[in-house]
């Protein structure tokens, strides 16, 4: 008998394991959760990762990869924010039963779970993969061989006094050394040469404090900033620095268009080099409906205000990085005042498609930002966002739990940039293509030149002027073939290549 049912529960097991469904998801932009309807009340296997896209409860949710605001990646209606859209409305899932803590970001390799419906999936097993606390803790992002490091941080907040406010920073004392803590910790980690902070309430208590603790943290550092603001005003933008490195020329600039003490500019020189950069730490009016058009006049004040600066301190190196909290997401018209005016989003420049600084209802974005005009850009290692935040479950913050790491000491991530200043270098926009941007006669192909690597891969897209994708594909050799669009008007072609994407214009007569 006992064997009989041995046989029985083998036999069973068994079917279960022949049972199990693979799923794969092809090209990943195309899938849809609405795949898994047949398999419902099934156990399926996932052969491809899936990422953690929200981590709030007990709760996740899951997709493909990592699902991002769609205005983030591509103008409204643009293949990038089509795509971007369907993802967001037909790749999430909910995975229940999960046991312990997991980031944002981390992946689930082997995924075998229990189908309850095509949005809801119970967890039986699989093997968690990257982005953990333990990860960020070991070392900064891989910044290049850089010299100078400059990192912008919305703080989330950070009051000494009139603390109370509810909706705004710490209620308590005890609240507010709770934040303290965490800020300072992260701030040590981060060890930057200049930061560039923004939400600092009531001038220099605030920034006071906040120095006194980076100074003792960090001995061999002295770090100042810049006294005599005793405003108190709210969501105010400054500066810290270490003396030892760096020497601003002049006490900053106020740039107050629409709001006051949020928008600064200064020139900071390198003492070991004598080598000068203006950086301008921001933060935008908030984004709320309608209030796009302030921020528009925000981001061309500062254009306009770093030319008069330059004049007006008698600065000949025009070398320039605007940081900070732009509350616009990559692709939207306050940015591109920017980009229209040859400043180079360094998102784009060092992470594609894939970077970003804030987490919201489960979708990633950047509204933490880093452009620089192209001299500026010719001496930047690296950028990137340093994810201690964005990617933990709102639970950590200070006033919230009992968790005094680093992490979640705001909403936002720190942005990163590693500098070289050398004010000879030139800014070389390679890859290229064979054109003088007009391309006529018999030949029907365009060359791709300098953006095959043998160590990694390169890519290339064709839009047409109105947005519509012609081709794409993998760039496999030296000097790559590429057939031109058929019908004659001006194109766009996109390069993704070392680590980069650039952007060149064809026009096809």
């Amino acid at each position: 008998m006992k064997r009989s049912l041995l046989i029985v529960v083998a036999t069973v097991w068994c079917w279960c394991l022949l049972a199990q469904v693979h799923i794969t998801f092809g090209d990943v932009d195309e899938w849809s959760a609405q795949q898994l309807a047949p398999y419902v009340g099934q156990t399926v296997v996932f052969d491809e990762p899936l990422v953690v896209c929200s981590n709030a409860k007990s709760t996740l949710t899951i997709a493909p990869k990592r699902l991002f605001v769609p205005e983030n990646q591509g103008v409204v209606g643009s293949p990038a924010y089509q795509s971007a859209l369907h993802l967001n409305n037909s790749c999430a899932m909910s995975l229940s039963g999960v046991n312990g803590y997991h980031r944002c970001g981390e992946k689930i390799i082997g995924l075998t779970a229990r189908v309850n419906s095509t949005s809801s999936l119970t967890w039986q097993g699989g093997t968690w993969q990257g982005n953990t606390r333990a990860e960020m803790e070991a070392a900064l992002p891989d910044l290049g061989d850089y010299r100078l490091l400059v990192c912008a941080f919305n703080l989330e907040n950070y009051f000494v006094e009139h603390i109370g406010r509810d909706y705004l920073g710490a209620n308590t004392q005890e609240d507010h050394q709770a934040q303290r803590a965490k800020v300072s910790k992260a701030l040590k980690k981060i060890n930057a040469d200049i930061f560039g902070l923004v939400e600092l309430e009531q001038g220099d208590a605030a920034i006071g404090e906040i120095v006194a603790d980076l100074n003792n943290n960090l001995p061999q550092r002295n770090y100042k900033y810049f006294s005599g603001d005793a405003s108190g005003t709210s969501q105010k933008s400054d500066y810290v620095y270490d003396a030892n490195v760096v020497e601003p020329i002049s006490k900053p600039a106020e740039i107050n268009a629409e709001l006051q003490y949020r928008k600064k500019m200064v020139c900071f020189r390198e003492k070991a080099t004598g080598e000068k950069f203006i950086f301008s730490i921001n933060h935008f009016k908030a984004m709320n409906t309608g209030d796009e058009y302030r921020r528009v006049n925000e981001a061309r004040a500062v254009l306009d205000f770093y030319k008069t600066y330059r004049l007006n301190n008698s600065i000949r190196d025009n070398d320039i990085l605007v940081m900070g909290d732009l509350n616009s997401y990559g692709q939207t018209a306050p940015i591109f005042v920017f980009t229209d005016n040859d400043f180079i989003d360094l998102h784009i420049a060092f992470h594609a498609d894939s970077s970003y600084s804030y987490m919201y209802g489960g979708k990633a974005s950047y509204i933490d930002h880093a452009l620089s005009n192209p001299t500026m850009r010719a001496q930047v290692t690296g950028m990137s966002g340093y994810h201690i935040n964005s990617d933990e479950d709102d639970y950590y913050t200070y006033d919230k739990s009992s968790d005094r790491t680093m992490f979640r000491c705001s909403d936002h991530d720190p942005v990163l940039v590693g500098l070289k200043l050398d004010s000879t270098r030139t800014y070389d926009p390679s890859p290229t293509v064979n054109s003088l941007e007009i391309l006529n006669g018999e030949s029907r192909t365009m060359t791709i030149s300098n953006a095959h690597q043998s160590d990694q891969h390169s890519y290339y897209a064709i839009y047409s002027i109105c947005g519509l994708l012609i081709s794409k594909g993998e760039i496999l050799d030296p000097q790559e073939q590429v057939a031109l669009p058929l019908q004659a008007g001006v194109y766009i072609v996109y390069i993704y290549a070392n680590h980069e994407v650039y952007q060149r214009k064809i026009i096809v007569r």
